[in-house]
C-alpha cells in the first residue's frame, strides 16, 4: 500500500494517544436508601448448602439442569412454615421455591448416593406455578444425607403446623418476653442496690 492510498481516518486513530483514565457516568442513578428485597427478610435459615438442581422434562423424557447455587430451607418467623429456596449463582435467579408438604418424599436417584428426587405440586419460579419433578445433587453423600435429614425435619414441622398440633414460632413474642424478664430483673437489682 502506498502513502497516497492510506485512509486519513485510520492515520488519526493510530496517532491518538490512549487515555487509561476513562470514566463513564451511570445513566441511571439509584437512590441511596434503595433496598433490594429478597423476601427472605422474615425468615431464618435452617439449612444452606451448595448443590445442583435438575427438573424432569416430560416432553423430552430427560433431566434438564435448572441451576447451581445454594439450596436453603427457610423457616418463617411468624408462621413457622418451612420452604425450600434455591437461587442460581451470580444471577441470583430463583430456580426452586416451594413449601415442603407432607406428601413430598425424597427418594434416591438411580445410580447415585449423592442425589435425591421428589415431586412438587406447586413450584413458584419466575411467577409461574408448575408441577415439577426435581432432582438435587450434592458434592458428596454426606452432604446429601444432611439435606435429607433437614428436609424431613422441615416436612414434619409443616405437617404439625397444618394439622394444628404445633404452634408456629413467634420469635418476636419470645424476644419481647425475654426483654420483660430482663427489665424486671434489672429493677430488682436496682432496688436491692438502693436498699444497701
Amino acid at each position: 500500500m502506498s502513502d497516497a492510498e492510506k485512509n486519513p481516518a485510520t492515520e488519526a486513530q493510530e496517532a491518538a494517544p490512549e487515555n487509561p483514565d476513562v470514566h463513564f457516568d451511570p445513566i441511571v442513578k439509584l437512590a441511596d436508601n434503595y433496598e433490594n428485597k429478597t423476601h427472605e427478610e422474615e425468615e431464618t435459615v435452617l439449612f444452606k448448602m451448595r448443590a445442583k438442581l435438575f427438573r424432569f422434562d416430560t416432553e423430552g423424557k430427560e433431566w434438564k439442569e435448572r441451576g447451581t447455587g445454594d439450596v436453603k430451607l427457610l423457616e418463617h418467623t411468624k408462621s413457622g412454615k418451612v420452604r425450600l429456596l434455591m437461587r442460581r449463582d451470580k444471577t441470583l435467579k430463583v430456580c426452586a421455591n416451594h413449601y415442603i408438604t407432607e406428601d413430598m418424599v425424597l427418594s434416591p436417584n438411580v445410580g447415585s448416593d449423592r442425589s435425591w428426587v421428589w415431586n412438587v405440586l406447586a413450584d413458584l419460579v419466575e411467577d409461574d406455578i408448575e408441577r415439577q419433578m426435581l432432582a438435587i445433587r450434592f458434592g458428596n453423600s454426606e452432604n446429601a444425607n444432611k439435606f435429607k435429614a433437614a428436609f424431613e425435619d422441615a416436612r414434619e414441622t409443616n405437617k404439625k403446623i397444618a394439622s394444628g398440633e404445633a404452634v408456629p414460632n413467634k420469635t418476636e413474642d419470645k424476644d419481647n418476653s425475654n426483654g420483660k424478664d430482663e427489665s424486671a430483673e434489672k429493677k430488682k437489682e436496682e432496688k436491692s442496690e438502693k436498699a444497701d
